[in-house]
């Protein structure tokens, strides 16, 4: 956690900018009982398995154990609670999800919240993980022939991007006697562009730290014959190398100082063209052979760097089409922060935050897991589904439950798409409107 060298007059700005965010989040309400109900299904078992790498903490069996903890996290980010004092509140009187009614005291819970390891909710997350993309691998909606391509030449295609966090508005404890704004840390995100899961996120305390010092977590997690997309921060030609070597492939972006030595055409036709070009040292061992992508696209020329040197796996415009769809990874961290209050953070302690992060991303696979139902029902692509919407709409749900409503959740979300706005609009037609 570091401090932001943000000046006086910008951290108001910042403030009031998190003001106006928070101010377009969601009405929300305790999750519809189908939602809990998958709640429990997909966490409770991970949690129960988990017990004895608790157990192998050291830790002792107290009344705020594992599950309670992650019941009480992911209400205070699901309800949008705002701090835990009605977090408390509810658990007292009503309970959280799978946890019934429990008498205990709001500092015992912020005490938990310091000392329980933040690192146990990763667990539950890196287990929750391959149970989320086996639901999704079980559906059938329809693709679009670009992800068809990319699925049938690539066994994964991922996006890569950092997150610094917001800073902590709260401040208590340690914090208020803190003059300046205090960032809380960096996540970094591998996101697989066509279930729109992640494959994993990272998170350190240092906020300043530059995207470059992940590349050795984000070679080792990506599998053989995938391919990952990355902007001009992760411009690194040794790892380019280093990819190509262990048959991982890569789409980026062209800095407009590349230095390279044209080699030949690959392809040209009317907008598009790609040269197999040399880039790199041959004393520093990063001398390779790369393909250099051009696309023009209304009126301007964009460029793109690959590995995938062969035109037979990936034409140049199905190369410009698969950049495009790095941008998932920021429909992601708008999600989390807008939706799923990344903005704003319940506790002031790293331990605290870290928590709340990874409790931000199970639920981030819930919604994700809705919307793809509500598109395999309404048999339309998920690229289709706005993930907002769907959210948003779980409130309107609980209103037609509360009026004697019997449909389940997926289905009336479907049946009132339209409605609620669930399907994103052609902008090729309202443009034309």
């Amino acid at each position: 956690m570091v401090k932001s060298p943000k000046s006086k007059k910008s951290s108001v700005r910042h403030t009031r900018a998190i003001a106006l965010d928070r101010s377009k989040r969601p009405n929300v309400a305790p999750p519809p009982q189908e939602i809990e109900q998958l709640l429990a299904q997909i966490l409770q078992p991970v949690t129960k398995r988990l017990h004895r790498l608790y157990q192998e903490m050291g830790l002792r069996g107290r009344v705020l154990t594992l599950p309670v903890m992650l019941a009480f996290v992911i209400s205070l980010i699901w309800r949008q609670l705002g701090e835990g004092g009605e977090g408390v509140r509810v658990l007292r009187q009503r309970g959280l999800l799978w946890q019934p009614p429990l008498q205990v005291s709001q500092q015992a819970v912020s005490e938990r919240l310091r000392e329980l390891p933040a690192g146990l909710f990763e667990q539950v997350l890196l287990e929750v993980l391959p149970l989320m993309e086996q639901r999704w691998l079980e559906r059938t909606r329809p693709m679009s022939t670009q992800l068809q391509v990319a699925r049938c030449h690539f066994k994964r295609v991922v996006a890569v991007d950092g997150y610094t966090l917001d800073a902590l508005l709260k401040k208590v404890g340690l914090l208020r006697e803190c003059e300046q704004t205090v960032l809380a840390g960096k996540m970094m995100t591998m996101l697989d562009v066509v279930s729109q899961l992640p494959v994993r996120i990272w998170y350190g305390q240092d906020s300043l730290v530059q995207d470059q010092q992940w590349w050795s977590q984000i070679i080792e997690t990506l599998e053989e014959d995938s391919l990952v997309l990355f902007d001009l921060g992760f411009v690194n030609y040794e790892r380019y190398r280093q990819l190509t070597d262990q048959h991982k492939y890569f789409v980026t972006r062209v800095k407009t100082n590349m230095a390279y030595e044209l080699l030949g055409v690959l392809e040209e036709e009317a907008g598009m063209r790609s040269f197999l070009v040399r880039v790199g040292k041959v004393e520093e061992g990063t001398d390779q052979l790369l393909r250099l992508v051009e696309v023009k696209y209304e009126g301007q020329w964009y460029q793109y760097l690959t590995n995938v040197v062969d035109c037979a796996r990936l034409t140049a415009l199905e190369i410009a089409w698969l950049y495009r769809q790095r941008w998932r990874i920021e429909d992601a961290f708008k999600t989390i922060k807008r939706l799923l209050g990344l903005a704003y953070f319940h506790g002031s302690s790293l331990n605290a935050i870290e928590m709340q992060l990874w409790a931000s991303w199970l639920l981030y696979c819930i919604v994700i897991d809705l919307s793809d139902g509500v598109a395999q029902e309404l048999e339309a692509p998920f690229g289709r589904i706005s993930v907002e919407m769907v959210y948003r709409g779980l409130w309107h749900y609980n209103e037609a439950l509360a009026q004697g409503e019997t449909q389940e959740v997926i289905q009336y979300l479907a049946q009132q798409a339209k409605v609620l706005g669930i399907i994103k609009r052609d902008r090729k037609k309202q443009l034309r409107t």
